[in-house]
C-alpha cells in the first residue's frame, strides 16, 4: 500500500577527434616497397575523377572496397601556410553561417586546419606556435560542432518547450539510427544524467562477462515520474526500448505536492499536440544524391631524423608578415581579426558548460568537486522546509499514478525495471529532507515486492563523500563511476546478453 502522510517540508566537450597526419617539408623522393604502402578506403563517386591521394572522401553511407594508394613521392608542403588559409575560410564563413550545412563546413574547415597546424614538423621552429595554434582552432572546431547541432531538427517535430527533452530525445533518435536500440537505458533527472556514466557499466559488465552490452543514458532535466512515464509510453515507442531500464532518481520526482514545471511544459507544446494526434518524432532521412566533402589532409610520410631542420618560412606568413608579428607578439587580432574569431564574442549561450558537454551515449560528465565552504559563498542554502522540491510532501497523487502507469507498463512489454534510488550528500538531507526520504526508501521497498520491479538503495554513507558530488544533490562523473560500478555488483539484476 502507498503512504498518503503528508509532510511539511540543466555544451562544449566536444568529440575528440584523432588524426594522424604530418609529413617533413624537407625535399626528398621517400619511396618505400609495394608492400609497404598503406591504403586509404574511400567512398567513390560513380563518373567522379581520380581521387587525389592527399584527399579523402566522406559523408557516404555506404564505403566502397575500391582503394587509392598513397603517392610514394613526399612532397613539400608548408603546413603553416595551409594551416591559416583553411583557418581564414572558416572564420569568414562563421561570421555568417545560420543553417546546419553552413556550420558544418566551418567545423569541415577547422578541423583541416588543426590537421595541417598539427602536422608542422616537431623539430621545427615554429612548432610551439603551432601547438598554440592546434588548441586555438579546436575550441573554434567544437564551437562550430556545437552551432551544426543546435541547427538541426527531429525531423521538423516541435519542441517539447524542454531544451534537454528535445537534445536528448534528438541524440537518441541518431544512436538508434546508428546502433539499434541499446541493450540497457538510463532514465531519470539531471541526478540520472549526471549521476550513472554508461561507459563505466559497460566496462563493469565487461569485466562480469557481459561483452559488448550498448548502454545509453535518456536523463532528463527535471524529468519526474510523469515525465518518465511519458517519455517511455507517449514519446518512443516499444520498438525503441530495450529489455531493461534503469530508473535513476530519488524521492523529488516521486512528490506530487511539488509543482511539475517540467511536465506542464510538455503538456502546453506543440510537441504535445502532435503526440496527442499520434504523431512521434523521427529523424529526417538521408537526403539522395547528398554532395560528397573532401577533407584536404597532410600525407602521411616518415619524417627524416634532421636535427639542424629549418622549417621554410610560409609564403602566406610573408604576405602577412606585419600581421602575424602582431598576433604572437601582442596577441591581439590586428589584421587578422578574421583569422582567429572568439566564440565568446559570439552568440554562446549557458549551455557550453551543461547540455553541450553531453557525450554521444547521453551522460553528462562533470569534473568539478563539491566544497560547501566555497559553494555557499555563491549560492545561497535551501532548507527542505523552503525547498520547492519538498513542497507539500506527498508520495500519492498524479506522480504515483505515473509510476504505477511505467511499471505496468514495462510488464506488459516483457522489460525488467530497476529502480535506484541515488545517494545525497548528508549536507543536503536535513531533517525534512531525511523524513522524506526514509518514507520513500519504505514505500519502494514494499512497492517493489508487490509489482516485482527490483529496487536499489544507494544512499549508504560509502556513497555519500563530498569528493563524489558536484553540488549537495548530484553526482559528479567520479560519482557517476562508483554509482555504475556499484549497479553491475548487485546480484539480483538479470543482465541481458548482447546480441548478436
Amino acid at each position: 500500500m502507498r503512504s498518503n502522510g503528508k509532510h511539511s517540508l540543466m555544451i562544449a566537450t566536444v568529440p575528440f577527434i584523432l588524426l594522424t597526419v604530418g609529413c617533413s617539408s624537407f625535399k626528398q623522393s621517400s619511396q618505400p616497397p609495394a608492400s609497404s604502402e598503406t591504403a586509404i578506403a574511400a567512398s567513390i563517386v560513380p563518373n567522379s575523377p581520380k581521387l587525389d591521394a592527399k584527399k579523402i572522401l566522406v559523408g557516404q553511407e555506404n564505403l566502397s572496397n575500391q582503394t587509392v594508394s598513397k603517392s610514394q613521392t613526399c612532397i613539400e608542403e608548408n603546413h603553416l601556410d595551409e594551416s591559416m588559409k583553411f583557418a581564414l575560410q572558416a572564420a569568414n564563413l562563421a561570421q555568417t553561417a545560420k543553417s546546419k550545412s553552413e556550420w558544418d563546413e566551418v567545423a569541415r574547415l577547422w578541423l583541416q586546419a588543426v590537421a595541417w597546424m598539427q602536422a608542422v614538423p616537431a623539430n621545427s621552429p615554429k612548432r610551439v606556435f603551432a601547438e598554440k595554434k592546434v588548441i586555438e582552432y579546436m575550441r573554434n572546431l567544437a564551437y562550430s560542432q556545437q552551432q551544426a547541432a543546435r541547427s538541426g531538427s527531429v525531423a521538423q517535430f516541435p519542441s517539447f518547450d524542454s531544451e534537454p527533452l528535445d537534445q536528448q530525445l534528438q541524440l537518441y533518435l541518431s544512436y538508434l539510427s546508428t546502433f539499434g536500440r541499446p541493450d540497457i537505458l538510463i532514465v531519470g533527472s539531471s541526478r540520472a544524467l549526471q549521476g550513472v556514466d554508461p561507459a563505466q557499466m559497460q566496462q563493469a559488465l565487461a569485466k562480469k562477462g557481459y561483452q559488448n552490452l550498448r548502454i545509453f543514458n535518456f536523463g532528463v532535466n527535471g524529468a519526474t515520474a510523469q515525465v518518465v512515464d511519458y517519455i517511455l509510453r507517449k514519446v518512443l515507442t516499444p520498438e525503441q526500448l530495450p529489455k531493461l531500464i534503469i530508473w535513476a532518481d530519488g524521492v523529488r520526482a516521486f512528490n506530487s505536492g511539488r509543482i511539475d514545471r517540467t511536465y506542464e511544459a510538455i503538456i502546453a507544446s506543440q510537441a504535445h499536440q502532435k503526440i496527442a494526434a499520434g504523431i512521434r518524432p523521427q529523424l529526417a532521412k538521408a537526403e539522395p544524391n547528398s554532395k560528397t566533402k573532401c577533407y584536404q589532409l597532410p600525407n602521411s610520410c616518415k619524417q627524416k631524423d634532421n636535427p639542424k631542420f629549418q622549417f621554410e618560412t610560409s609564403s602566406f606568413i610573408q604576405n602577412h608578415d606585419s600581421s602575424l608579428a602582431a598576433i604572437s607578439n601582442d596577441n591581439t587580432l590586428s589584421g587578422y581579426q578574421n583569422l582567429f574569431y572568439r566564440p565568446s564574442e559570439l552568440n554562446v549561450s549557458a549551455t557550453l558548460v551543461s547540455l553541450d558537454a553531453i557525450e554521444a551515449n547521453g551522460f553528462l560528465p562533470l569534473s568539478i568537486r563539491f566544497n560547501p565552504k566555497t559553494y555557499y559563498q555563491q549560492k545561497p542554502y535551501v532548507s527542505g522546509a523552503y525547498d520547492g522540491d519538498y513542497r507539500a510532501f506527498n508520495l500519492g497523487g498524479e506522480q504515483a499514478s505515473a509510476f504505477d502507469s511505467v511499471v505496468a507498463f514495462v510488464r506488459s512489454n516483457n522489460i525488467q525495471l530497476v529502480l535506484v534510488n541515488l545517494p545525497l550528500t548528508d549536507d543536503y538531507l536535513d531533517g525534512t529532507r531525511w523524513s522524506a526520504e526514509v518514507e520513500f526508501q519504505e514505500q519502494m521497498q514494499q512497492l517493489s515486492q508487490e509489482y516485482g520491479f527490483i529496487f536499489i538503495d544507494l544512499s549508504e554513507k560509502a556513497l555519500t563523500q563530498y569528493n563524489y558530488f558536484a553540488d549537495p544533490s548530484h553526482l559528479n562523473r567520479y560519482g557517476a563511476s562508483i554509482v555504475a560500478q556499484t549497479i553491475v555488483a548487485n546480484p539480483s539484476i538479470p543482465w541481458p546478453r548482447a546480441r548478436s
